[in-house]
């Protein structure tokens, strides 16, 4: 009863810690969940998700804006740092709620907005394939066969780039996986309308809506 009671209070301030967007209380308690054995699903879902969905609701309130939710990512970023690699040690397998592979297209460098929506997604329950930025068609094409993956994420923080979105769509038509991957773009320079004229399946503005989207998408 007594560890019953302990696990209870380290995932309540593992989600205090998220939703307060403090990285230091996150880091301690994530490393409190592990020497008290707390099962990484438990960690994960029940600490980590549910302050990030607080965190969510504020930015939505508008109590939270774009610097919160860059603190609640990079929180999570850590959290999972260290909590992630005690997967291996118990080979705890926590069900996947589905496969996302996401990049920065070709001839854009940015990292920072693609990252934070790699975090989330993690966060979320989603087996992400990050492959970091400049990620030309054919290493996305490459990546989605390999993993069977249900969702593809591309990320554009300038003009002159985002019209390879376009590009990384037509590849999917030629290689027969339109049909098959979701597609969802974001990015600065991205909107709703830019979206519907390429052909994606959806548009988020920032990593709480992607995730929001993403959950629609693997549901239908």
């Amino acid at each position: 009863m007594r560890d019953e009671v302990k696990m209870k209070e380290i995932l309540e301030k593992l989600k205090e810690s998220i939703a307060n967007c403090d990285i230091e209380m996150t880091k301690n308690m994530a490393k409190e969940a592990l020497k008290a054995n707390i099962p990484l699903s438990e960690a994960i879902f029940n600490g980590l998700v549910k302050g990030l969905e607080i965190v969510g609701e504020k930015y939505e309130k508008g109590e939270y804006f774009l610097a919160e939710l860059i603190m609640a990512g990079e929180a999570m970023h850590e959290a999972l740092n260290i909590l992630i690699p005690k997967q291996d040690i118990n080979k705890e397998k926590i069900p996947s709620k589905g496969k996302i592979v996401i990049g920065t297209v070709e001839g854009d460098i940015h990292d920072i907005g693609k990252s934070l929506v790699s975090n989330f997604l993690r966060a979320a329950g989603y087996e992400v394939y990050d492959l970091g930025v400049d990620v030309p068609s054919e290493k996305f094409i490459e990546k989605i066969k390999e993993t069977n993956a249900n969702i593809l994420a591309l990320s554009a923080l300038l003009s002159t780039t985002m019209v390879n979105m376009a590009k990384v769509i037509e590849a999917l038509k030629k290689e027969g996986l339109r049909d098959k991957v979701k597609v969802i773009i974001g990015g600065a320079p991205c909107d709703l309308e830019f979206a519907r004229k390429i052909g994606a399946d959806g548009y988020g503005k920032d990593a709480y809506e992607a995730v929001k989207i993403v959950n629609e998408l693997i549901k239908k």
